[in-house]
């Protein structure tokens, strides 16, 4: 199999998903509140994966190389990362779970662990303020907050 056929083989299955996300979040609905609806937000993650999946199959990477074994374990530790981050919001509460997996995220492409940690707790706390506070969606706050 071709390198480039892989590549576009990605490329249909996130487009796949694409479709997906903005088709079922058509039916998200809300009798009150928020204009936009529930559906905005999944909605934005579609479009930009849409675009990049349409990349990869239009421009396939020439010769694109899948393993190099020391950023395979920094790959295996970010799919860890967002395996577990879902499941640790409720107990530990959005701001802290997500400034945790923001900045180890950030640390494993490449950031010093202060610019990591700071990182991390811009876009948790970040997050945090905008969508409880600023756009009223209540998010679990966790022991810090609550």
């Amino acid at each position: 199999m071709s390198l480039r056929l892989s590549d576009r083989i990605a490329g249909a299955i996130l487009l796949a998903f694409a479709i997906w996300y903005w088709i079922a979040a058509g039916g998200y609905v809300v009798a009150y509140g928020d204009p936009a609806g529930p559906s905005l937000f999944p909605r934005m993650v579609a479009v930009p994966l849409g675009l990049f999946a349409a990349f990869l199959i239009v421009k396939p990477d020439p010769d694109p190389i899948w393993f190099r074994w020391p950023h395979v374990w920094g790959q295996i530790a970010m799919l860890a990362i967002l395996v577990i981050y879902p499941f640790a919001i409720e107990p530990t509460g959005f701001p802290l779970s997500t400034s945790i997996a923001a900045a180890l995220l950030a640390r494993i492409l490449g950031g010093t662990w202060l610019q990591s940690v700071l990182t991390g707790l811009v876009i948790g706390f970040g997050l945090f303020v905008l969508f409880d506070t600023i756009f009223g969606l209540p998010l679990p706050a966790g022991p810090i907050f609550g």
